[in-house]
Parts: C-alpha cells; sequence; structure tokens
C-alpha cells in the first residue's frame, strides 16, 4: 500500500510543492508546482508576497491531488500580524529590509537565553524596529511565514518550535517562549501564540491533515541528513549555508557567542548548533545582474580561472544588501575591472569553501565534538565544483546529496506522525541513504594553500 504526503517548501527565492510516495520502502518525489517568490518594494520597504506565495501553495496542492497529509517549511525570521479578526496587517517585511539597521547594537546581549548568533535580521529586532507603528499597535498575533500559511489553510493558530526559535524570543533550554525577556523588551505577550512541535497535527485543509514538520527548512533539512552516527557536519546550501553540528544540548559561553554561533531548535529536540554563512546568495545576484540563466558555463568558466588567487570574508555585511554584488566582490577581492564572471564566479566558491572550512573547524572546537564527515545537502549539493572545494578547504570528505533534502525532512515527518515509517532520526536517516543519490568528494590532502588564503581574509 502506498501513502502519498505533498511538502509545501518555500525558499528565499522560489516555492514548490513536491509530493513524496512511500511504498514498499521505497520513497520517490515528484515535483508537482514551482513557483516564484520575489519580493516587492513599495513606499521605501522590501515586503514578500505573501498572497501570490499562498497562491503559489494552493495551485501546488490542487496539482499534487489526494494526499495524506501537507506539511509547510520555509526560511526562518520572518512573520506576518494578525488583527483581533485574525486579518493580515500587510505584506510581512524582508529580513533584508534596512528598517533593523542599528536596533541590535541597541539591545543587551540575549545570547544566555536564545543562544542565538546576534543578526540584524532576527525577528526580535524586526519587532522592536516595529513596536511603534500603528501596524504593531493594532496587532493581536505574529506568525512566523509557515505558521500564517497553515492558519490560513486550517484557521489554527500556533507557532512551531523549530521556526520560532529563530526569533530570539524562545529560551533555548525550555524551549518555550522567554516570557521574562519579552516583558523586558516591552513586547506584548499576546503576540505569541502557543508552541508546536515537529509531528502536531495543525488542522485539516479540504478533510487533509496539515502537520507541523520542521517548519524552518534548516531543521527539515538536517532530519534528511544521510548520517549514520553522530560525528557529522553538516552544510545547507543554498542563499544562505548554515554550517553545523546536531547536538543533545546548546552550547552558551562566552567563545560560542563571540565566535557568532547559533543555537536553534531542531526536531525532535535536538539542537542545530550552527553558523550562517553568507552560501550561494553572492553568486545568485551576480547572476541576476549579468542576465545569467544557465550556472553551467559559468562553473566551467570558474573551473579554469587559477584557484584561490582571489577571496574574501563573505561573513562582512558588506556582502547581505542586493545590488551591484559584482562591484562589491571587485573592491573587496582586489579583482581587476575586466574580470570575468568566471573568475568572479570562482573568487565567490573559494571564499565560500573557506567560509565552511571555518566554521566545521570552529564548531568542533567549540562543542568538543571531532567530525568525521561533512554532510553537504540542499542545492549546493549539485554543484560539483562547490563540494569539491569544500572537502579540499575542510580536509574532511563530503557526501553531497540528497539535493530535495528540506523536502525530504518535510515529507518524513510527516510519515511518521502517519505511523509509517520507523520512528527514530536514525532510523528515518538510514531511509535517505537506502532511497537517494549521495555522491562522496575526497579531499585532495594539501591544506596550506588553504591556510594561506584563511590568513588572508583575517580568519
Amino acid at each position: 500500500m502506498s501513502h502519498r504526503f505533498a511538502a509545501v517548501d518555500l525558499g528565499a527565492s522560489s516555492g514548490r510543492v513536491v509530493v513524496g510516495t512511500f511504498a514498499d520502502g521505497a520513497l520517490a518525489l515528484d515535483v508537482v508546482h514551482r513557483f516564484a517568490n520575489e519580493p516587492v518594494s513599495a513606499g521605501g520597504t522590501l515586503h514578500w508576497d505573501i498572497l501570490s506565495l499562498y497562491r503559489g501553495v494552493l495551485d501546488g496542492l490542487h496539482q499534487a491531488g489526494p494526499v495524506d497529509g501537507i506539511g509547510i517549511d520555509s526560511w526562518a525570521v520572518d512573520y506576518g500580524l494578525l488583527d483581533s479578526s485574525g486579518a493580515l496587517l500587510g505584506n510581512p517585511v524582508h529580513y533584508r529590509d534596512a528598517r533593523t539597521d542599528g536596533i541590535a547594537e541597541r539591545v543587551s546581549d540575549l545570547y544566555t537565553i536564545s543562544g542565538l548568533q546576534r543578526l540584524p535580521f532576527n525577528t526580535v529586532y524586526q519587532l522592536l524596529a516595529a513596536r511603534d507603528t500603528p501596524q504593531y499597535a493594532a496587532a493581536r498575533t505574529m506568525l512566523m511565514i509557515p505558521d500564517l500559511l497553515a492558519y490560513w489553510l486550517t484557521g489554527e493558530i500556533g507557532a512551531e518550535y523549530t521556526n520560532a526559535s529563530t526569533t530570539g524570543l524562545l529560551d533555548v533550554r525550555t524551549k518555550d517562549w522567554s516570557w521574562p525577556l519579552i516583558a523586558d523588551l516591552g513586547l506584548r505577550a499576546e503576540l505569541f501564540p502557543p508552541i508546536r512541535r515537529p509531528g502536531d497535527v495543525i488542522g485539516h485543509w479540504q478533510g487533509t491533515p496539515v502537520v507541523a514538520v520542521g517548519s524552518h527548512d534548516t531543521a527539515s533539512a538536517v532530519v534528511a541528513v544521510p548520517a549514520a552516527g553522530r560525528d557529522f557536519a553538516y552544510v545547507s546550501s543554498g542563499t544562505w549555508s548554515l554550517v553545523g553540528l546536531e547536538l543533545a544540548h546548546p552550547v552558551l559561553n562566552d567563545a560560542s557567542r563571540e565566535a557568532d554561533f547559533t543555537n536553534e531548535g531542531g526536531v525532535d529536540g535536538t539542537i542545530r548548533y550552527l553558523r550562517n554563512v553568507m552560501g550561494l546568495w553572492p553568486l545568485q545576484e551576480c547572476m541576476r545582474e549579468w542576465g545569467a540563466a544557465d550556472i553551467t558555463v559559468l562553473l566551467a568558466d570558474a573551473e579554469r580561472a587559477a584557484p584561490l588567487e582571489y577571496v574574501v570574508d563573505l561573513d562582512d555585511p558588506l556582502f547581505l544588501p542586493p545590488g551591484d554584488m559584482a562591484g562589491r566582490l571587485r573592491n573587496a577581492a582586489g579583482l581587476p575591472r575586466d574580470a570575468t564572471p568566471g573568475v568572479v564566479t570562482r573568487c565567490i566558491l573559494d571564499s565560500l569553501a573557506l567560509a565552511h572550512r571555518r566554521a566545521v573547524r570552529r564548531a568542533g572546537e567549540l562543542a568538543y565534538v571531532t567530525p568525521e564527515v561533512v554532510h553537504l545537502v540542499g542545492g549546493g549539493a549539485r554543484n560539483e565544483l562547490l563540494c569539491r572545494l569544500t572537502a579540499d578547504a575542510t580536509g574532511l570528505p563530503v557526501l553531497a546529496g540528497p539535493v530535495e533534502a528540506t523536502a525530504l525532512g518535510n515529507l518524513l515527518v510527516q510519515a511518521r506522525a502517519a505511523g509509517i515509517v520507523p520512528d527514530s532520526l536514525d532510523a528515518l536517516r538510514a531511509l535517505v541513504r537506502q532511497t537517494q543519490q549521495i555522491v562522496r568528494y575526497e579531499p585532495c590532502g594539501d591544506d596550506a594553500p588553504w591556510r594561506a588564503a584563511a590568513a588572508r581574509v583575517g580568519r
């Protein structure tokens, strides 16, 4: 007997609905609908076009046909505000909007409570930036993006744990809202709905259960890391690279805080101890500026470019905003004005591999873990050059895949809630190993060029 589930997976530039079919120990995926996620600037503010996204979700669910469950995941930190009638008060603001500039520096360090890396776009700083607005005054409920879409499907209000853990307002120890912190910051407690756990049934859409999954896309991706054992690092590679370890307990000491590591909630109460690295965003922006639709040619040209000739610190906030990315890279790396797109691409990928190296090694030092392998999942697993460079930079084997890790993790949590797959994370990961393609990249063994490159960027 087969079972079908629909995973709604929203990324920073696109969304899709993926149907997973479980039958006879096999798992097959079918992307039934893709749709654009195009932010809109209006009145000087950058917004998500949430109604367009919801339309894409509905279209995808209709194309999916009858399924046994629906789960929704998306990026973190952004939210919508509902008024007393349950109506949305305006389009959610994009995390790259400038409204939070300077806010984090005016707030006392929250690390010992939330365990989060201080990033200017964390939800707590967005709420503080909005606190004196009429919209905030009219608000009665805050819903993270997946919870907002689930509310429109089911009419039920709640906050899924893994995404709530990225707000900066969840207590990393109790795994519930930090009510004292919320009060100290002058935020209204009524805005924050009850916490849900992955596997909870939220409600129903046209008779189909809508299930809470790891609604932060990285939480779902980590479920589908095909690891055997615990001594592994992971890179969830897309617009961002989320680089870290899976732990049982948070790391909250000063060294961890100073190294900008974050303790986010994972499925089954795990801690995703990781660092947010800029990821493939600079390359995506350059491709947009160049009008380049085919990455294959760029990667072939990058392969021929001199290795580690030009590198930058991709963690520099300089590379966070959109616009003139190639120009900023040229200035920061000392690239010649006539540098080809292939050379710029090589600069980005070498720099990203350096950032992966730094995060993997520092996470191991801070958590007293010695990773034996790096699992690189997500869209970046298709990028053979990036995978090979990451293996060389870290000095560890890189196991690339699955590409569809986020959708897989979403589907596996739904299937587990329905009782058709084993209960433990280890068993879910074994199923991934058995059913998905994984490619192994061995490191070249010469660390000297990478040490020299790291020194050049001051790392």
